[in-house]
């Protein structure tokens, strides 16, 4: 895919994640923390089912495989969402969707009521309730996580390719295109294209994600 866009912040940027390249390394989770300054250690794998929470802004987790004894490892993030629901529920205006397609967060302006976490559909702000000042944390995909050559530290340390970054649409043509010319392999769904408007961290797979990722069924969605 090509790296055009990386730099220009007028142009909406996204994380496109392959379930089926991913073997569970962490490096995606270590380059965070170390881009993010966040602790080494992480508690979070038994704090949240997701392994995410204040300290740790994305995470792997196992979801079932196609066959028995052999899952598949899942990256937890922000989603970006296109239309974020938690910039619709702040009451100050704390989080605001960017033009690069980061959903931001100030936390000079939170003022803690945690109205974000209760709207987002994917449950991913977490909180800081051990600290005496909390604040909100998740992913930032943002110009703080870039490394030289301008990609976030998370897709940069990805030694598969399982994880990349790059604008939005040239992403879902990445996406159509692997789909396309491995019909059996992929389902044919890119997770993140369409649901709740569309989000800029998407996914395709050969296993359903709609559980791991919190994404409602088509049945629930009516209700």
């Amino acid at each position: 895919m090509s790296s055009a866009g990386y730099g220009n912040e007028k142009i909406q940027k996204g994380i496109l994640t392959d379930v089926t390249k991913c073997i569970g390394c962490e490096r995606c989770v270590q380059a965070c923390a170390r881009v993010n300054k966040l602790p080494e250690d992480f508690p979070a794998h038994y704090k949240a089912g997701d392994g995410l929470s204040a300290e740790r802004f994305t995470s792997i987790v196992q979801i079932p495989g196609k066959q028995a004894g052999a899952p598949r490892h899942l990256r937890r993030q922000c989603m970006h969402c296109q239309d974020p629901s938690c910039a619709a529920a702040c009451l100050v205006g704390a989080f605001t969707k960017s033009p690069d397609g980061a959903v931001h967060y100030d936390a000079s302006m939170c003022i803690g009521c945690r109205y974000c976490m209760i709207a987002c559909p994917f449950m991913i702000p977490r909180y800081e309730y051990d600290k005496p000042i909390p604040y909100v944390r998740k992913c930032k995909m943002d110009e703080q996580c870039r490394v030289p050559g301008g990609q976030p530290a998370c897709t940069d340390a990805c030694p598969t390719g399982a994880t990349i970054f790059g604008p939005r649409e040239e992403l879902l043509a990445e996406a159509r295109q692997r789909i396309a010319e491995k019909p059996g392999l992929y389902l044919n769904r890119i997770y993140g294209e369409h649901i709740f408007g569309g989000t800029s961290v998407m996914y395709i797979s050969d296993v359903p994600l709609g559980d791991a990722l919190r994404i409602p069924t088509a049945q629930e969605l009516k209700r």
